[in-house]
Order: C-alpha cells, then structure tokens, then sequence
C-alpha cells in the first residue's frame, strides 16, 4: 500500500502570504495551483498516496501544509508556529495526523516551524530561525526522549526555515548552502555545497530515495546526479514568490497501519 502524503490546495489568498527574506512580487494564482497539481502528480508518481486536507482560502501560507507540524515514526508533534497569523491552519493538520499517529503538543512559549526540523535516522537537527526558538529545542528533547530521538539546534541565518539552507538526500549526504547554516553539528556527514552562483538549490525533498528539486538550479542538480542521485525537477516559481519549496509542501508519513 502506498505510504501517505499530506497536502493542501493552494489557498485563494496565496498573495498575502507571509514574506521574511524575499521581496514580494505579483503572483499567479493559476499558475501556481497547477504547479502545485504537478507537485502532486510527481509525488504520486513516486509511490505516494495523495491525502488532501481542507483548503483554507483565509489562510495565505495554508499550503505550506509542512510547517504546523512534524510526524515521526511512533508519533506526530504539533507546534505552535513562528508567525502567530499561522496557528488557524493546526487544528485540520493535528485531525489529519490523528488518523495515523499519536499526536503530542508543544506549548508556549516554544515556537516551531516543520520546515526547521530536518531528520536524520534517530537523530532531528532543528533550526533555531526566525520561526523556530530555543525552547522549542528544548520541549521537543523532552518529548522525544522516551523514544530514542536526538534533538541537536542549528543556526540558521539568511534563510526562513532550515530546509531551506539544508536537506538530505540519503543516507548520510546532506545538501546545504554553507552561508546560510552552521554545519558544525553535522560532523561526520558528507555535505555536498549547492553552485555559489545557486544560493536556493538547497532546498530537496527526499521522497523515498528521489530527490525532488527545484528547476533553476541546474548545476546543483548535476552535482547530486554526479554522484548517482536520482533527480526530478520540478517548477515551482510562484511558490518560490512565498518563500516556499518542494518540502513545505507536504507531509510525508511513515508506513502506519
């Protein structure tokens, strides 16, 4: 049976989405409803079976559907999110999740992004971002103590979330742009460095052994396929416009019974 991915449609509001980084721009909501249609296809295509939650035309970053929260093996965590306009877009993502796994909570004051934790086998770096802070680190150590799960912080600088400066593309191979995260904690790891000339191309999606990346970033793409890494670009560039990427925008779950 096909393991699970979350998604959401792209909301009706998408142009007044939350912007850190980048300035805004005009978006076309067409355009990028049916590149979010093509993200879905591709995951599909890929072996994973589409759950759709409710759309949230009031809720500009709603697609986003990754950053209310995280889902590991034994259970889900749902957080509290960097920016507070978010949390209305929680309650549908715990439902879902709830269909599947245990769900825990983290409390204020701890605010945490999805996009800021990025796993490794038993072990979740979280990145302390402009979403994502240090009590979260700490609440999210606690809760996960009992099974098994090292929490390590990472800083993040010049980009919203972590994934968006760091990713894995299997095994212990991690793709990240090094001016924009501290990589002192991941020691041991190969780090392959996104082209100088392509500062986003960090952010991939590892979907079961395929790495979905961005179009627009073509020699970072042929510096994974050099070393054997199967590569499936994809266009996302009014997403882009919203800070957004191919991880945020699912959820994929483990094999749950």
């Amino acid at each position: 049976m096909p393991r699970v991915a979350l998604t959401r449609a792209v909301s009706a509001s998408l142009a007044h989405c939350e912007l850190t980084y980048l300035a805004r721009e005009p978006i076309d909501l067409d355009l990028a409803r049916r590149q979010h249609a093509d993200y879905e296809k591709l995951l599909a295509g890929l072996g994973r079976s589409i759950v759709r939650l409710p759309t949230l035309d009031d809720q500009p970053d709603a697609v986003f559907v990754e950053d209310p929260a995280i889902a590991l093996d034994e259970l889900a965590v749902v957080a509290p999110m960097g920016a507070q306009s978010r949390n209305p877009e929680s309650p549908t993502v715990e439902d879902a999740l709830a269909k599947y796994l245990p769900v825990r909570r983290l409390t204020p004051p701890a605010t945490l992004d999805g996009g800021d934790v990025l796993r490794v086998d038993r072990r979740l770096f979280v990145g302390i971002s402009r979403r994502t802070n240090a009590a979260a680190v700490d609440q999210l150590a606690r809760l996960l103590e009992p099974y098994d799960y090292e929490v390590i912080p990472v800083s993040v600088a010049g980009a919203l979330h972590l994934k968006s400066a760091c990713t894995s593309v299997g095994g212990r191979k991690l793709l990240a742009n090094p001016d924009w995260v501290d990589l002192t904690p991941f020691a041991g790891m190969e780090i392959i460095p996104v082209h100088p000339s392509e500062a986003w191309g960090a952010s991939v999606l590892d979907v079961d052994g395929n790495i979905v990346a961005l179009t627009g970033f073509p020699r970072t793409a042929d510096a994974l396929r050099d070393r054997g890494i199967d590569v499936h670009e994809i266009d996302l560039s009014e997403l882009r416009k919203a800070e957004g990427g191919p991880t945020c925008l699912s959820i994929l779950l483990p094999d749950v019974t």
